[in-house]
């Protein structure tokens, strides 16, 4: 796989593909090459929330674009697989965030409604997906609805009803699959699945969410990991900081990565 157009099309048909797609979320160079090396893996997922701390922002659209495309950019250059982007809301403009984002090499991405008006968040999705068709990539676009994350005191009911609407919006507006993180039951998963269809719907595997085998039966098209992957590789990072300080040696089974 060399061109760009070519990762998006395995990318799109890895969505499609009846098992599910699993991506560990990657914030760098080292973890990208890492992870793109492992057996099994087929795409790769950056976690806008692990770059910005790697960089010392907060999450929410704070670090630069031109450093999160830069970031990602570096992402895609390292490896051979189709890289999957957290391009968080657009940073003011979907469309123009995306056409940078081929321009470096990326082939989907992640694209938050913040739960904004209806009307815009379905813009911003048009706008993205039509960056894409500019640059002749038939680009992955993972719109992703907030419904859930920002639910606070609201009728369970009315939250899934919001989540089904969006979702169907966004993807008769271009969208190649729709992204609903949270802590989801299965009820609502299956839900979400018997509206859109299967091979549609992207969850995130955080604690005390589905079993990824059970995602699969309920045919969830990818399931990713957001931050917790960077967590995993702090808490190991903060265990041996706390080991070594007191006298341990490296961990047993250390492997030289880089």
């Amino acid at each position: 796989m060399t061109s760009t157009a070519e990762k998006a099309r395995e990318l799109l048909r890895l969505h499609t593909d009846p098992e599910l797609l699993v991506v560990v979320n990657v914030w760098d160079v080292i973890t990208a090459t890492v992870v793109a090396t492992t057996p099994g893996v087929k795409a790769l997922a950056t976690a806008s929330h692990s770059i910005a701390a790697s960089h010392g922002y907060p999450d929410g659209e704070v670090i630069p674009r031109d450093e999160m495309i830069d970031a990602v950019g570096r992402i895609a250059a390292a490896v051979d697989l189709p890289v999957t982007a957290d391009l968080e809301a657009g940073y003011g403009d979907a469309g123009e965030t995306v056409r940078r984002a081929i321009d470096v090499g990326i082939v989907g991405c992640n694209l938050e409604d913040q739960l904004k008006p209806f009307s815009d968040a379905v813009r911003a999705v048009e706008s993205a997906v039509a960056a894409g068709d500019s640059a002749g990539v038939p680009f992955v676009l993972n719109a992703r609805t907030d419904a859930f994350l920002r639910a606070g005191d609201k009728d369970p009911s009315a939250v899934l009803a919001d989540a089904i609407e969006r979702g169907r919006a966004y993807l008769d507006a271009g969208a190649s699959t729709f992204f609903v993180p949270g802590k989801l039951d299965q009820a609502q998963v299956t839900a979400l699945v018997d509206a859109l269809g299967p091979q549609k719907v992207n969850l995130i595997a955080a604690p005390g969410s589905l079993s990824l085998a059970r995602m699969q039966e309920l045919g969830i098209a990818r399931v990713s990991f957001g931050p917790w992957s960077q967590n995993v590789a702090l808490t190991a990072f903060a265990d041996f900081a706390a080991a070594a300080t007191a006298g341990a040696s490296l961990p047993e089974g250390t492997r030289r990565l880089n």
